[in-house]
């Protein structure tokens, strides 16, 4: 779980008072900010404020695509090249952004590529100390203990006790800029993944405390409320902490895994990808799906229908075999006889609808 944790509007100004004790002699402090912020035109933005010290680095990274085994690598070894060791990792974003800054970190302390890492509990070392910094509620990358990749023949986490953050900070104030579709986007994989934890097998006391409290204020944000103000973006960045943390001790399930086939082959970025699946998938989550819906239609969003309409039947294998490699959310979704439920031919019939 994440050491530390500062909550409240305004935090992000002690970034520096909190960096400061986790300076190591001259080594740098590096920051991973989201490109949106290079040349953003927001005035006033705070995350233009970035602490850096003259030895510091900031590189604004490119979250246009899910994060890369192969730009972790790349950016990974170009701090080992410039400064041998750093201080420490800052990442300030998205949930891409997050999960880039945790696998980053963990690259510098463990050898070879972080697609050698991407699984269970295959991380040998900690990482150098890293702190997360959400600019978008939902994704639950602040808190959780896997960082998403896309490797060379997979999509999925380095997954392990070394990756969560040891410092987040919580600051509403950095979510205020996002864009409605991207904010819903966002907010419905908090949802999404609290309706496949408190529905799955994995279920304990621990996930359902969580789980339910971040269903709440997700359904207070985006059924409840009828003017998105700054109360909607206290209340879904706790929800995003609190759905993330339900998953600590659960999993996701049927609309993640499918999702992670779509975005391996066409990219499909995670938020979206979840909510297409998410539209389809009745006969698993009928409450669920139901109440998703009317979000949907509550808050005027369009979901994408037909993305896999002129898909090869070699290239639904790929998607079909990224997604059932996802075997623990299958598990949590359907139990342990899940192979003889979502056999080859079901999910290709799902794929088919979306």
């Amino acid at each position: 779980m994440v050491d530390y944790v500062v909550f409240g509007r305004g935090s992000y100004n002690q970034l520096e008072e909190i960096l400061a004790p986790q300076r190591k002699d001259d080594y740098p402090m590096i920051f991973l900010v989201d490109h949106f912020f290079e040349n953003s035109n927001l005035e006033n933005n705070p995350v233009r404020r970035i602490p850096a010290d003259k030895n510091d680095k900031i590189i604004y990274v490119d979250v246009a695509h899910e994060p890369k085994t192969t730009y972790v690598d790349q950016l990974s070894n170009q701090l080992k090249d410039e400064f041998g060791m750093v201080s420490g990792v800052v990442g300030i974003g998205g949930g891409s952004t997050l999960d880039l800054a945790k696998a980053v970190s963990l690259m510098m302390n463990n050898p070879g590529s972080s697609a050698d890492y991407q699984g269970w509990d295959l991380v040998k070392h900690p990482g150098v100390y890293k702190v997360g910094i959400p600019t978008l509620s939902g994704t639950g990358a602040e808190v959780s203990r896997t960082t998403v990749l896309t490797g060379p023949t997979r999509k999925l986490g380095m997954n392990s006790d070394f990756t969560p953050f040891n410092q987040i900070v919580l600051d509403p104030e950095l979510v205020a800029h996002a864009p409605a579709n991207q904010r819903f986007y966002t907010g419905m994989d908090c949802y999404i993944h609290c309706i496949e934890s408190l529905t799955g097998t994995y279920l304990n006391e621990f996930s359902k405390s969580y789980g339910e409290k971040a269903l709440d204020l997700c359904r207070y944000v985006f059924l409840e409320k009828d003017n998105w103000d700054e109360v909607c973006d206290d209340k879904l960045m706790m929800a995003s902490f609190a759905g993330g943390m339900s998953i600590a001790y659960s999993q996701v399930g049927v609309a993640h895994a499918v999702s992670y086939g779509l975005s391996y082959l066409l990219g499909t970025k995670h938020g979206i990808g979840n909510c297409i699946v998410m539209n389809h998938i009745e006969e698993y989550y009928p409450e669920g799906v139901a109440e998703f819906k009317k979000m949907v239609e509550k808050n005027k969003i369009h979901i994408p229908e037909g993305i896999c309409k002129a898909l090869s039947e070699e290239e639904f294998d790929i998607m079909i075999n990224v997604s059932l490699g996802m075997k623990p959310l299958w598990e949590n979704a359907l139990g342990k006889n899940w192979e003889s439920i979502m056999t080859r031919d079901k999910l290709r019939k799902l794929y088919g609808k979306l």
